[in-house]
C-alpha cells in the first residue's frame, strides 16, 4: 500500500517537548501508530498509511496544545494519549488538563492526568461522600489530599482530618520504639508526605499545632462527631465492617468525606471481611454517595507500575475463573 505523509508546522521548543529526551516519546508514537515521525526545524513530518497518520496527527496536535499551555510532556501523557486514541475518545487530554485543583508548595500544578481521575475529582466536588477505589499509583489519596487542602484554603471547611487503620496495632506495633504517636506514625507516613509536598512543611506544622489538621489512626475517631471538616480515610480495605460503620457515622454537618482503598491489597487476617467491600454493597444506592473505580489505565506512576498492576489483574482474574470452574465441577458431582 502506498505510504502517505503530512507535515505539521510547529515551533522547535514544542516539537522537542513532544519528542522527549533522546526522542523516546516519538519512538513510542511510532510504535503505537505504525508510522515514521521526523523532527524538522520548522515542524514534524509523519509518514505512513493514511488511517495511521490521522491517528498520529490527532495525538500530536493534542500534545502540542498541552505544550503550548506550558506543560512539560511526560511519558504518562504520551502513553495515555495513545491508549485513548485506540479507544477513539475525543480530546481527552485537553479536557483533563483544564481541571486545575491546586499547586504544590514548589508551584507545580496538580491536575487529574486521566479520565478516571477527572471523574474522581468531579465526584468529590459534587458529593458529600466519595469512595475512591483502585490499584496502587492511581492517585486516589494524593488527589483527595489536594482537594482537601484546596477546600481548606478556600474556607469551605474548618479543618482537615486524615486517618487510616493501623491494623497491626494489636501485634507488631508494640515492638516499635517510642510513645504511641511514634508507634502509629509509620502507618501515617504516606499522608504526611503528601501534605508536605502540597502544603509545605512549615504551613503543615503551624496548622497541625492549631488543631486545624489532624493525622490520626482510625481508632481515634470513635466517639467523635466531625463537623465542618474534610475527612479522608485511607487504606479502607483494611477496615472491618464495624470500623467502617463507626467511621461513616462520625460525619457531621458541613463535612466532606473521601474513602480510598485497594480491594486487591487487603492486610486483614484470613476470614475477616473488609469494611470497604461491605460498604460498597450496603451504600451503593444512597444519594450523595459516589463510587469511583479507578483501573490500571489510571496509574500515573512509572509506566512499569502500570504494567505490573495490569499483569496482576490478569493473573487474579484468571485464578478466579479457575476457582469458579473447579467450584462448578464440584457442585456437578
Amino acid at each position: 500500500m502506498t505510504e502517505n505523509e503530512i507535515f505539521l508546522p510547529m515551533p522547535l521548543e514544542h516539537s522537542r517537548n513532544i519528542f522527549g529526551q533522546f526522542d523516546i516519546f516519538a519512538k513510542k508514537l511510532e510504535r503505537g501508530f505504525h508510522v515514521s515521525i521526523v523532527n524538522r526545524d520548522e515542524g514534524i513530518k509523519v509518514i505512513g498509511k493514511e488511517n495511521d497518520i490521522k491517528k498520529a496527527e490527532k495525538v500530536l496536535r493534542e500534545l502540542w496544545e498541552l505544550s503550548r499551555r506550558g506543560n512539560q510532556i511526560q511519558e504518562q501523557n504520551v502513553d495515555y494519549a495513545i491508549a485513548m486514541s485506540m479507544e477513539e475518545k475525543e480530546d481527552t487530554l485537553l479536557a483533563i488538563d483544564g481541571d486545575l485543583i491546586c499547586h504544590t508548595v514548589s508551584g507545580k500544578p496538580i491536575k487529574p492526568k486521566t479520565l478516571g481521575q477527572k471523574q474522581y475529582a468531579d465526584a468529590i466536588r459534587k458529593n458529600m461522600i466519595v469512595f475512591g477505589m483502585g490499584p496502587a499509583g492511581t492517585g486516589k489519596t494524593y488527589l483527595a489530599m489536594a482537594m482537601a487542602i484546596t477546600a481548606f484554603k478556600n474556607n469551605e471547611v474548618e479543618r482537615i482530618i486524615l486517618t487510616r487503620p493501623a491494623i497491626e496495632a494489636g501485634e507488631k506495633l508494640g515492638f516499635l520504639p517510642g510513645d504511641l504517636q511514634s508507634k502509629v506514625d509509620p502507618y501515617l507516613r504516606p499522608l504526611y508526605d503528601a501534605l508536605y509536598q502540597i502544603m509545605g512543611a512549615e504551613s503543615f506544622v503551624k496548622n497541625m499545632e492549631k488543631g486545624l489538621i489532624e493525622v490520626a489512626p482510625l481508632a481515634y475517631m470513635r466517639g467523635r462527631t466531625l463537623d465542618n471538616a474534610f475527612i479522608i480515610l485511607d487504606e479502607a480495605q483494611n477496615t472491618t465492617p464495624a470500623q467502617m460503620k463507626m467511621f461513616l457515622t462520625r460525619i457531621g454537618f458541613g463535612s466532606k468525606v473521601v474513602v480510598t482503598g485497594d480491594a486487591s491489597q487487603k492486610d486483614l487476617a484470613p476470614g475477616v471481611q473488609s469494611g470497604l467491600d461491605v460498604a460498597v454493597k450496603v451504600l451503593s444506592k444512597i444519594e450523595d454517595i459516589a463510587f469511583c473505580q479507578l483501573t490500571s489505565k489510571d496509574v500515573v506512576r512509572h509506566p512499569l507500575v502500570q504494567k505490573i498492576v495490569k499483569a496482576y489483574e490478569t493473573y487474579e482474574n484468571r485464578e478466579k475463573s479457575k476457582e469458579k470452574y473447579r467450584s462448578n465441577k464440584r457442585t456437578e458431582h
